[in-house]
């Protein structure tokens, strides 16, 4: 057997409202080939989508702004947050999922989605990977006005910046998020913003 690995693995479930809540307990192999009893609690909300919008022609970028509760307990005065659009990987295809949520969220219907990595966002506490895209967008691929899908009490607010002021946006701590701090980085790295 290996080193690093686990066995006789128990799940207690902890919580399942919304997203799941597991406490996990397992022997873990250390390094010298002992076995240690160790504890975690994993929380299962999904797996998700996130893309950036981006308009080569304008220079600029669709973003949304949203109450994120989470994020006002730990700080953040009014619990807004600038972000990507993003959702919830409710179906098994990760490109129709983010269509789907990029109509939803912010009114247009993009054509040229491209996948450009995926990674776990918070490994050490919850099980989420998500799936990055990019795609251009500009006015004529406009549909609706956006805000959410009823029903879901998103009330998402359309933003469309420029580049430029989309990294001021950082520079200063409007964009916090870290789903669209990778978007960003990646898009300007790839010469796309």
């Amino acid at each position: 057997m290996k080193r690093g690995a686990i066995r006789n693995i128990e799940k207690e479930v902890l919580s399942d409202q919304f997203y799941t809540l597991n406490r996990y307990t397992y022997e873990y192999e250390k390094e010298d080939g002992s076995w240690e009893l160790q504890r975690r609690e994993s929380y299962d909300r999904g797996n998700g989508v996130a893309i950036l919008l981006y308009n080569p022609g304008e220079q600029k970028l669709i973003l949304t702004r949203q109450f994120r509760m989470p994020t006002y307990v730990n700080g953040n005065r009014d619990g807004m947050m600038v972000e990507a659009c993003a959702g919830m990987l409710d179906e098994k295809d990760p490109e129709a999922c983010i269509r789907r949520e990029v109509e939803e969220e912010t009114g247009y219907k993009v054509v040229d989605v491209k996948k450009v990595f995926e990674a776990y966002m918070s490994p050490g506490a919850v099980t989420e990977i998500l799936h990055f895209f990019i795609a251009p967008y500009d006015e004529t691929m406009k549909t609706g006005p956006g805000g959410g899908a009823a029903g879901e009490t998103e009330n998402i607010e359309v933003l469309e910046v420029t580049y430029d002021e989309a990294f001021r946006m950082m520079d200063r701590g409007e964009i916090r998020d870290a789903k669209t701090l990778l978007l960003l980085q990646f898009a300007r790295l790839k010469g796309l913003i």
